[in-house]
């Protein structure tokens, strides 16, 4: 427990993402931060954010982004932008002295991300990146039981899926599926959360081997629209994920241990937002007739004591760049950082495993 007064962080955010609209709601409702202005293309875009998202009536309006950054009342940035974008803006953000909350997926390349992490590192900044379901209390309580070597024994095999059917104008129009914006598609941005929950539940241990599924889809223009992997490591573990703009709604995770198995269908968004659940189940086996399970599988439900999983994120940076404030630069978590660059390990892996014909690709 953190034994530094609580301080109220200021956050700004640069572009005006539909995805900023949740997040802004997250910063106003967050007890530890504030939203202190918001910048984008023009001020009138700006303005229009702010009276339609109920920002603060003293929150700044600019109308660029790098006033925003040379303001010296902003002490995190907030960076929706695409994702070809991140690199020049968090970089830049970081050179600025200001801490990095930065969407997913947070860049390209690896080698991109290494720079934006350098930055940081060098001005004494926080990085964290905008996932949002690892900050809901159910997956603290799914980590313990990943943890307990009674109930679910050595993880084994881990399988999760991500997609949603979106419309025409998006797989046209979004910004998603151009590739001088976000190139990586579908798997930087369903993806992401995929390959983010395999290496949570493998305690960020990376795979050695990643091999992407054949079939995968691209557009016309080259960005992915649907794909898969799997993903080896040394000790014999496995997983495999999917992600896809093209088929329903679906968000599902599952962990098979050597004693028990984790399973839930929204580990990204919940489908209530005042709670949520997992099912587990341990030493699991048939009844005499082999009619039914003994013993079947357990419903555990989480409560989120009035605060959503993304008012959560807000508080733990606004707390982290709380304490650097107070204690310097010696305070920064690298551990976030550190968590998004494997994420984008895998998902370049499996870029190019596609690139090269579906061939296993080993990382680094």
């Amino acid at each position: 427990m953190s034994l530094v007064e609580p301080i109220t962080i200021r956050f700004g955010i640069v572009g005006c993402a539909e995805i900023a609209r949740k997040v802004s709601r997250a910063i106003n409702l967050a007890p530890n931060a504030q939203i202190a202005a918001v910048a984008s293309r023009s001020p009138e875009k700006a303005a229009a954010f702010a009276k339609a998202n109920n920002l603060p009536a003293e929150a700044k309006i600019y109308g660029s982004y790098e006033p925003l950054l040379d303001d010296p009342d902003i002490d995190v940035v907030y960076l929706p932008l695409p994702t070809s974008l991140h690199l020049k803006w968090a970089t830049l953000a970081a050179q600025k002295k200001k801490h990095v909350l930065l969407e997913k997926p947070v860049a390209v390349t690896v080698a991109e991300l290494d720079q934006i992490l350098a930055a940081c590192e060098a001005n004494g900044v926080q990085f964290m990146d905008g996932t949002m379901w690892v900050h809901h209390p159910r997956t603290a309580k799914m980590r313990e039981f990943l943890d307990d070597k009674q109930r679910f024994g050595e993880l084994r095999t881990i399988q999760s899926c991500f997609t949603f059917a979106a419309p025409e104008s998006f797989l046209k129009d979004d910004i998603r599926v151009k590739p001088d914006l976000d190139s990586l598609g579908a798997l930087g941005d369903a993806g992401w959360y995929g390959v983010r929950a395999i290496l949570w539940a493998a305690d960020y241990h990376l795979p050695k081997t990643v091999v992407a599924t054949p079939g995968s889809v691209t557009s016309d223009r080259g960005v992915i629209l649907a794909c898969g992997a799997s993903l080896q490591w040394e000790d014999g573990k496995s997983a495999t994920f999917h992600c896809s703009f093209l088929t329903h709604l679906t968000m599902f995770l599952t962990a098979i241990g050597t004693q028990g198995t984790l399973q839930l269908n929204d580990f990204i968004i919940p489908f209530q937002e005042h709670e949520a659940s997992f099912s587990t189940s341990s030493r699991a086996g048939f009844d005499e007739q082999v009619t039914r399970w003994e013993p079947g599988p357990r419903q555990e439900v989480v409560g989120i004591d009035g605060v959503p999983q993304e008012v959560r994120l807000i508080e733990e940076m606004a707390r982290l760049v709380g304490e650097i404030k107070v204690g310097g630069a010696g305070k920064v978590d690298r551990e976030w950082g550190a968590r998004s660059r494997k994420t984008q390990q895998v998902l370049n892996a499996v870029k190019e495993s596609i690139e090269k014909g579906f061939v296993p690709v080993e990382i680094a």
